[in-house]
């Protein structure tokens, strides 16, 4: 398989030495393109800069067209992903995860055409997606897995790019994504006593400064995070955008009322619903006690007086403390809640409103938590076989039942 040509990419320059081992240059990004060099002007830590410098490289360089009805073999792949960004992406909520995924799709189909697009070139991606990451130093043991569904990830945006492209009018024909199969769903789920060592890893955690600890507790707010997410289900970039009071551009919680608002007033709905939650009583407490006392002033997850964007290190670091696996993730918070939820033997729809699901959706996941799970062919088969059904033998006992107190009546 030949060599897949690289787009214009982001390179870490690493910083310069002098003879005395000083640092004459710190490390920077800097644009690939070819044998052609860009300095974004970024340091190694400000990754966001340097990509918003990439997207603004990659849009002065190249302006795609928009002619309609040309064939495949005449349309850059280039142009397809180009547009989607413009077209589409801003209505994203995760704009620039879709914008990192489409960097990702450039960087492998290069200056190839969508004529090219098959079952085979798309599984080539995949093979090639696994082998990148592979390489890298900080791939585990789950990397294979966990990049196979990154491809398929990618693969989902190149599809719904093309089709956008050709819903346009400016594709001939529909060109066909091969996805590869899909992973099997995670069945992940807290037990309570896991939850609870997660909890305390958390909460009692003191910062280490130069091997010493120190008294600082800098992951209570992954306390806070762990709380609302086991009693609410709630997806982890909804906790982290959540205020304690009405704010744009972000859910809040009613303290008052006990609600818990999880989308923002505005914002559009998408297929990942966010109806709003009554709060159980015991975590409107804990929020109650959080804004009197001050320890979280405008959001529910803060740190330093700042909210916080994105709390996956620290949960991961937590993670480590407790003793659990790297597979423990924010999202299998709301694995959890479902799961507990169905273990008490609450009512599907009351669940699936809950959480913000289908009763389908949460039937195929977590139905055989519920207690009713077969619970009439269990009986069947585990009780006499002179009465194959026995809601019928039920039924009868009860007739029997009444038959005998109208005798005793009687009499």
């Amino acid at each position: 398989m030949p060599r897949p040509a690289k787009s214009a990419r982001l390179y870490l320059k690493p910083e310069e030495r002098a003879a005395d081992g000083s640092v004459r240059k710190r490390a920077t990004w800097v644009i690939k393109d070819g044998s052609c060099r860009v300095s974004t002007g970024c340091s190694a830590k400000d990754r966001v800069g340097a990509e918003r410098a990439l997207q603004a490289y990659l849009a002065e360089k190249h302006t795609p067209q928009r002619d309609r009805g040309r064939d495949p073999a005449q349309i850059l792949i280039a142009d397809v992903l180009a547009i989607y960004l413009t077209d589409v992406a801003p209505k994203h909520s995760r704009g620039d995860e879709t914008k990192q995924r489409a960097l990702k799709l450039s960087e492998f189909w290069g200056t190839r055409t969508l004529g090219e697009v098959n079952g085979r070139s798309c599984r080539d991606y995949a093979t090639w997606r696994t082998r990148q990451t592979l390489k890298s130093a900080k791939a585990g043991k789950n990397a294979r897995k966990v990049t196979s569904a990154a491809a398929r990830r990618e693969l989902e945006d190149f599809r719904a790019a093309i089709r956008h492209h050709h819903r346009e009018g400016l594709c001939s024909e529909a060109v066909q994504v091969v996805l590869p199969a899909k992973p099997m769903a995670r069945d992940r789920w807290l037990t309570r006593s896991e939850a609870a060592r997660l909890l305390w890893a958390a909460w009692r955690y003191r910062e280490v400064q130069k091997g010493v600890e120190t008294d600082r507790r800098s992951r209570r707010h992954v306390a806070r995070f762990l709380l609302v997410g086991l009693y609410t289900g709630t997806r982890s970039s909804a906790i982290c955008e959540a205020a304690l009071e009405p704010t744009a551009g972000r859910g809040w919680v009613d303290l008052d009322r006990g609600v818990f608002y999880r989308r923002a007033a505005g914002k559009r709905e998408t297929k990942k619903r966010q109806p709003p939650v009554r709060i159980p009583s015991r975590l409107l407490a804990h929020l109650r006690r959080w804004k009197a006392s001050g320890a979280s002033r405008s959001v529910i997850v803060e740190w330093n007086g700042e909210p916080v964007s994105s709390i996956r290190r620290a949960f991961a670091a937590t993670v480590l403390d407790a003793g659990l696996g790297p597979e423990v993730t924010p999202h299998v918070l709301r694995h959890t809640c479902a799961t507990w939820l169905m273990q008490r033997g609450v009512d599907l729809w009351e669940v699936a409103g809950f959480l913000g699901m289908t009763v389908q959706q949460l039937e195929a996941t977590y139905g055989h938590h519920h207690p009713d799970f077969q619970s009439d062919a269990a009986e069947a088969l585990g009780g006499p076989f002179g009465d194959r059904n026995p809601r019928n033998k039920r039924g009868q006992t009860a007739s029997n039942v009444v038959e005998m107190s109208r005798k005793t009546a009687a009499a």
